[in-house]
């Protein structure tokens, strides 16, 4: 999204409201632009070196911003546990795991959400909503 449609796009948004607004990963200026502004940022990572290290960009970004933040680690179990850990030495709440899983990676390739279709995860995804509104 160009950031002048993304500024527009925010102008619209009633702050009554809970508005989820996605972006792009890294912490490029469209990211920047989307995460401006918000009450609370959820940085999704994989444990990965690679994942690590992005996430460690963009928790710089978010805390320059002052912007409250949690994590979800997406692909648990793919890596290693060095994001895990930097979470626990950086005292940043885990919010949710969501496992390698290859029913997960078809349901995705189809389009489908997988919270429609396996036990639980909506649910999961309900609480942790619920616990940052």
């Amino acid at each position: 999204m160009a950031i002048p449609v993304l500024k527009q796009l925010k102008t619209k948004i009633n702050r009554q409201s809970t508005v989820i607004l996605d972006s792009p990963p890294g912490t490029s200026c469209p990211v920047i632009e989307t995460i401006i502004g918000s009450d609370y940022c959820l940085l999704v990572t994989e444990p990965t070196p690679f994942g690590l290290h992005d996430l460690k960009l963009a928790v710089q970004t978010v805390e320059h911003l002052h912007i409250p933040f949690g994590v979800v680690i997406n692909n648990d179990g793919i890596g290693t546990n060095a994001v895990e850990q930097y979470c626990q030495q950086q005292k940043i709440p885990i919010l949710l795991k969501i496992p390698y899983n290859r029913k997960i990676a078809e349901l995705y390739s189809q389009g489908e959400p997988f919270v429609h279709h396996l036990n639980g995860w909506k649910e999961q995804f309900q609480t942790m909503y619920e616990d940052l509104v």
